[in-house]
């Protein structure tokens, strides 16, 4: 226990044979229980895994019979700690990218009551850019940025870190069989989150990388799915948000934007092609162009702010 408060590791792996041994080995003794969850791994992980828990009780092992992706593992491990009811449930890699030195840091936010959520934040420190992959630094930074739009929880950074605490009232309010199961998980659980109005807090981390894992993320692929999913989220969020639980004048605003920036492209699309064409650009085509682009800009600005502001009693 940790403070009195019981709390449980979840472990998704798959593939993890030569770094899950280490992951279990270097798991702080305040940790009541680690539930492993196997993704259906082609390797020796689960007889790995099987041959330490024969010494070890606290190991509870969840096998896969589908391949469900890193959130579907992920969430049969939050089911366990719900069912069991857990107080404090984290999220630690198979791949032993999360150093257990941090983990009081991300503890003390939720058992302290100031938090329902903390997620570690990689970018906090000035090594990260030299640690973590240009590629998937800079990946990193974009849907970061795109995240805090579609979640609400604007003061929140590094959105796809898997190293997080949830306490008990999220573990039971938020329905687990919804959430994405690959890799936008990180995004889309801060999107449920928010929606039933939960605390979340940034926790600086250490960027751990070349330690022996074997990333299976494709940059160019995910990117494309993430961004997809996040525009499906943040459409879901208004909705859940701010027309089903409650109204908020935030939506007109969205929509206008929308509507205006629309318009934009089919007059600059216009502008161009006249321009092409004839070798002039017509004036007040360019200036209704000029027009739609800075009132699409303001109405989505004003939105975000609107947001922005319906949200900030969440900012812990």
């Amino acid at each position: 226990m940790y403070k009195n408060k019981t709390v449980c590791v979840v472990i998704p792996c798959y593939d993890e044979e030569n770094q899950i041994e280490k992951v279990i080995t270097t798991m702080p003794e305040y940790v009541d229980h680690m539930v492993i969850v196997d993704d259906l791994s082609n390797d020796g992980t689960v007889g790995k895994i099987k041959k330490i828990q024969g010494n070890n009780k606290k190991i509870v092992l969840i096998e896969h019979g589908v391949n469900q992706g890193v959130g579907g593992a992920i969430v049969s491990g939050y089911k366990w700690a719900r069912d069991n009811k857990i107080q404090m449930a984290v999220v630690m890699a198979g791949d032993g990218q999360m150093n257990p030195d941090d983990l009081p840091a991300l503890l003390e936010p939720v058992v302290n009551g100031t938090a329902d959520y903390s997620k570690g934040n990689r970018l906090f420190t000035g090594e990260a850019f030299k640690k973590i992959p240009t590629i998937r630094y800079l990946g990193n930074g974009f849907l970061s940025l795109m995240t805090k739009i579609t979640s609400g929880y604007w003061d929140i950074a590094d959105s796809q870190s898997g190293y997080t605490v949830i306490n008990k009232k999220a573990l039971e309010l938020i329905d687990w069989d919804k959430m994405y199961k690959r890799y936008g998980q990180p995004n889309d659980v801060l999107v449920r989150l928010n929606v039933e109005n939960l605390r979340v807090t940034d926790v600086p981390v250490e960027p751990v990388y070349n330690i022996g894992e074997k990333s299976g993320i494709r940059i160019h692929k995910v990117m494309f799915t993430i961004g997809w999913l996040l525009v499906k989220l943040f459409l879901w969020r208004m909705k859940e948000k701010y027309v089903i639980r409650d109204f908020h004048p935030l939506l007109f605003f969205y929509l206008f934007g929308l509507g205006f920036g629309i318009c934009t492209v089919i007059l600059f699309a216009r502008v161009f092609f006249i321009w092409y064409l004839t070798g002039h650009i017509p004036a007040i085509n360019a200036l209704a162009a000029m027009f739609s682009f800075m009132s699409a800009s303001q109405f989505s600005l004003f939105a975000m702010w609107f947001d922005m502001e319906a949200n900030k009693h969440l900012k812990v």
